[in-house]
This record gives C-alpha cells, structure tokens and sequence, in this order.
C-alpha cells in the first residue's frame, strides 16, 4: 500500500511557547525538576542559588554530573527530546527543563562540557528573540560571552550549569526594585529550601539509590521526614506490597503506613513543629506517593477519605517504579498522580486498621496510662524495630487517659465527617462508593452554615 502523503505543519514558536509557560508550575517545583536532571545525571552534590538584583536578580542550578557534549546539549535544549530512558530515570517527557525552566524566566542558558573530558558548549533560550523571529532557535553562546554566575560555577568545578535570567514570573514586576520584591524572593526561597527537603528527603539521607548533597546560597540542606522515622515513640505498622497490573504493564506498589506520636510524646515542641510540615499538620495527613524514590505527592487521601483532625497522625509511603507511569497517570510537572483503579480497593482495606490506629493516637493523648507513662509499642531510634500488630492497633485505639468520651457512658460519641464516610465506605458497593466520594468532597468544599 502506498504511503499516503503528509504535510509538516510546524507550530508558531511564539504561540506554542508562550502557552506552555503556563504548564501550572509553581517556583519551588520547577527548580526541583531542574534537581531531577542533575540526579539522572548522576551528579552526588547540586549547587543552587538564588540571587535578587532588580532586572538582574537570577536563579542558578549547578552539578557535578557527568555533563553533556554539543550534539547532547542541543537536543536536550530541544522541547521533546529524544532520549532512553532508564528504569530509574525520573525524567519521563523530554520537556522538564524547558518548560519549568521558562515558566519561570524569560532566558534560559545551559552550559556545559562532559566530565570525562571534552569542550564546552553553551546555548540559550530566548523569549525575546523567539517573539521577533517565531522560530524555534536556541542560540549559541560563545565561551566568551557567558555570564558571571556560569563562569563562576564552571570554575567551581561543575560540569552543567543552568541560568534563569528576566524573572518575570517569580518577582511579577517589569522592573523588580525595592524591598518588597527582594523580600518576595527570600520568601520564595525558603520555600524551594522546604520542598527539596521533603521531595528529595530519601537521595538526601542515603535511602535511595545514591546519596547526594544539595546546596541552596552556600547552604546544605537537610531532608524532612515526613515519618518522623528519629523519633522514639514513632509506629510503624505492617506494610505489604499490593500488585498492579496495567493495559499488560505489571508492578507492585510498596504501602508502609505509620502513626506519628501525639503532641504531648514527642521528644521536644521544637519536633512537633518541624513534623508539622510546609502545609502543617491537617494536609501533611494521608498518601505520600513516591516515583523511583522521588516524592511525587505529599499528602492527601486521593479521594479515598477526607481530611480530618482525628487522622492527621497517620501518613503512608507508597512507592512505585516509572514502569508504571501510565497507571498513576503522572504529569509533566510530576506534581500530580492518580491512583489506579486497580488498588483502590486493596488500599480501602490497609487504611482501616491504620485510620484506627491513628485515631486512637490522638484522641488518648499518646495513650498514657495511670501512671503517666506512654503505653503500646515504638518503632525508631533508639527504640525495637518490630512493626505493632493489628491488635496492637486495636489496644491502642481503645487506650484512655481517663478523660476520653469513649469510657463516659453518660456523653454522646459525636462522630466527625471523615469517619461518617468510612463507616458509610465500609459497606456501600462499588457502584456506591464513587457518589459518596463525590458527595463527601463537595461538602469539604462548602463552608458550613454553622
């Protein structure tokens, strides 16, 4: 059969890249997708930093990775690039860079030179060019002509450095002068700080595959947990691994569920505020999905349960590999996932003993017993590894310190909305349970009349 004949339509580069601006990334997730790239590229220390100048304030991302030649520049600068990718990769698109990068900017220069010897090359998006010519041309940039901040970092050593210059969607003013504007970018800059330290907490504490340093304005920074693993009195319960089978892809998604402590039996105030989290204490509750050791999503039910203040101690690691992207449904900006159909019904039953445990956590104040001491077991440091068991669940959700509704027959159980819908969950059938999802979120939604 003869091939029929095509037409190339090209898409008006001035058009195409300025819609793609407006992806959805917020600042600090778009610097941790230029982090992604320095960790593919195997790189053990990342270098960021973040300076304030009025029209020249910049962002700079540096590594010691293992760098590219001109033609791999070139095509990495290019938007879908073409690349293998390895099982562990945590790229996916070829768009990362470019559309984080200038969501963000209006220039973007890369630089770099192969670590195992070679020469460099540099190239540069332009907004400002792209917009007088409509096409889709990166521009050389002579040796001689880079600027400060990547001179500066290639003689540090580095082998990639990236540049956002012409900030003009973190500072959102044509000419960024004065002391708001430079308090806006230390705000934001606390905030990339916060979100690296808990997407990239497992690289950074030596749980993933490979150890590595990040750096932001001379700064080491230090992963959150969000499992509070170095606390004595933290619980983890018995985790398994629930398999996935995808339009013929197959995988398993490790669950590892834990109860962190009440208030009154962390080791110090100062840890229960840090445990808090960037969102504090209601939305740091429920999924923290993980995509080959890299935090996708930090909180959050995805739709299984609602947010409530009686199970804000548990969270729950899930941790799939990228062979099953398609069945998380995973974006661009690997800033949002979906949980497959196929587990939802296997989670449903996880969570129960662990929403009971988490509930009896907080409301018995810790579990204190008579004599004032915490009751039931602990899992972390200093204390046993063993996992509590189901009973143990069951024994610390029935544990009262005296005060509890629950032991005073003379008061009524009010039961919150969160558990409303368990209950109601627990025995509606599967064509039920979407509209009660449905129902339940859109009361979350709608200020109460009371």
């Amino acid at each position: 059969m003869a091939r029929k004949k095509g037409h190339e339509i090209i898409p008006s580069a001035r058009r195409l890249i300025g819609s793609l601006r407006d992806m959805g990334y917020e600042f600090a997730p778009a610097v941790a997708d230029l982090v992604d790239n320095s960790v593919e590229a195997g790189a053990t220390r990342v270098d960021i930093w973040i300076e304030f100048g009025g029209d020249e304030s910049w962002v700079r991302i540096a590594d010691n990775g293992k760098g590219m030649t001109g033609e791999l520049l070139r095509e990495a600068m290019r938007y879908g690039s073409e690349r293998d990718y390895a099982d562990d990769d945590l790229g996916k698109f070829g768009l990362g860079m470019k559309t984080a990068s200038m969501s963000q900017c209006r220039r973007l220069t890369v630089a770099s030179r192969p670590k195992s010897g070679g020469r460099l090359s540099a190239y540069s998006w332009d907004l400002d060019h792209i917009e007088e010519t409509d096409r889709w041309e990166v521009l050389h940039v002579e040796k001689a002509d880079l600027a400060d901040p990547i001179a500066e970092a290639l003689e540090a050593g580095n082998s990639t450095v990236v540049l956002w210059e012409q900030l003009d969607r973190i500072l959102g003013y044509q000419h960024p002068y004065g002391e708001f504007q430079r308090k806006q970018l230390a705000r934001m800059s606390r905030e990339v700080e916060e979100h690296l330290a808990m997407v990239f907490h497992r690289f950074l504490n030596g749980e993933a595959r490979r150890r590595i340093k990040i750096q932001l304005n001379g700064n080491p920074i230090v992963p959150w947990d969000p499992f509070c693993r170095g606390e004595r009195l933290i619980r983890k319960l018995h985790g398994r691994s629930i398999p996935v089978d995808h339009n013929g892809t197959s995988g398993e998604v490790l669950f590892e569920p834990y109860v962190l402590p009440h208030q009154s039996r962390f080791s110090s105030p100062d840890a229960h505020e840090l445990a808090s989290g960037p969102r504090k204490w209601n939305r740091q509750q429920g999924f923290y999905i993980y995509r080959a050791d890299r935090l996708i999503q930090s909180g959050g039910w995805s739709g299984l349960r609602v947010q409530d203040e009686h199970t804000k101690l548990a969270r729950i690691a899930l941790s799939f590999d990228p062979k099953l992207d398609e069945a998380f449904k995973i974006n661009v900006a690997k800033m949002r996932v979906q949980l497959p159909a196929e587990m939802r019904q296997d989670l449903e039953n996880l969570l129960k003993p662990v929403i009971r445990a988490a509930d009896g956590e907080y409301r018995s104040g810790g579990g204190n017993n008579a004599s004032g001491r915490p009751s039931g077991r602990a899992s972390g440091a200093g204390a046993s590894s063993q996992s509590s068991t189901l009973s143990d669940n069951a024994s610390q959700s029935a544990a009262t310190d005296g005060h509890s509704t629950r032991t005073e027959s003379s008061q009524v159980r009010l039961f919150t909305r969160g558990e409303v819908l368990t209950q109601m969950l627990s025995v509606a059938d599967s064509k039920e349970k979407p509209v009660l999802h449905a129902v339940f979120a859109r009361l979350e939604s709608t200020p109460s009349p009371i």
